[in-house]
């Protein structure tokens, strides 16, 4: 129980420390529960067209009223929420995952394999990302799922990753540890997996968090302007239909209001979380705490 205690204390002294994380995390759960609790209590389908009556204000009936399809806009921000943050999570891991191969095998490696990879990463990183996205979305807009915008926006988040993570491995190489490492006998992805993986997590977690909020800004960006799945109600879409139909002209508030609230919390808690995670991958932010 002691111990127990004393790890107890030690959790709470470095939450104290670190509020920035604590917040962010506390937020990001909170939209979690929200759409984990939200999916409980409410069905799928009232967030399908024709699950109620049309242009409903908030009520007791409709908690945050209906659109003008009839869909119930509280389950519809519900299921929303939790689609963004699959495409948001998914987009980003594989991204990440593609930036953290390139950029260790460019890093650690070097040489001819080194420049070609720096080369295509650099020339990538200066096409802007979103026309070319509008491009691919505008040419598979009809027959656009779930699966291809994630595919979609994961297929232009590598680049920055790759740089990034390749920047901090060469900085790393030629410590003494990774000297050390290879004259006992470690190949070179002995070195990569249990030497310098491990000193960049606290980097790759900001990263991740980094990667996953980049991919959110993509993919609403382009359901925003109707280049999204059709026929799932995600964030970015319910703004699209909403824009669509002329709510706010219509004084349809409850329609545009609560996805960009929910759009609004969910960056601010990914900004929180990566400052925090920033403080734990900085030396120098790590000091000061």
């Amino acid at each position: 129980m002691k111990a127990l205690g004393k790890r107890l204390s030690r959790v709470g002294a470095y939450c104290r420390r670190n509020p920035k994380l604590v917040s962010g995390v506390s937020i990001i759960l909170t939209l979690v529960l929200f759409w984990l609790i939200g999916s409980l209590l409410l069905s799928p389908t009232r967030a399908q067209p024709i699950s109620g009556l049309p242009d409903q204000p908030p009520s007791l009936r409709y908690l945050l009223g209906t659109d003008s399809n009839g869909r119930e806009l509280l389950a519809v921000m519900v299921v929303g929420t939790g689609l963004t943050l699959r495409i948001g999570i998914l987009a980003g891991a594989i991204g990440l995952g593609i930036g953290i191969i390139l950029g260790f095998i460019s890093g650690y490696y070097g040489g001819l394999l080194d420049t070609v990879i720096k080369g295509i990463v650099d020339v990538l990183l200066t096409v802007p990302p979103l026309a070319v996205l509008v491009v691919i979305a505008a040419v598979i807009t009809r027959a656009m799922t779930l699966d291809s915008m994630i595919v979609i926006v994961a297929s232009l988040s590598w680049m920055l990753p790759t740089r990034t993570i390749r920047a901090q491995v060469l900085t790393m190489r030629e410590r003494a540890y990774i000297q050390v490492a290879r004259l006992s006998g470690m190949n070179s992805l002995e070195v990569i997996v249990k030497e310098l993986m491990p000193n960049l997590l606290p980097y790759l977690a900001a990263s991740f968090v980094g990667a996953t909020a980049a991919s959110i800004l993509a993919c609403i960006g382009l359901e925003a302007l109707g280049l999204g799945p059709q026929s799932l109600p995600t964030l970015g879409m319910t703004i699209f239909w909403s824009i669509s139909f002329s709510a706010m002209l219509r004084n349809m508030w409850w329609w545009w209001l609560p996805p960009i609230i929910i759009i609004a919390i969910l960056f601010v808690g990914l900004f929180l979380l990566t400052a925090g995670l920033d403080e734990i991958a900085n030396p120098r932010l790590r000091r000061r705490m």
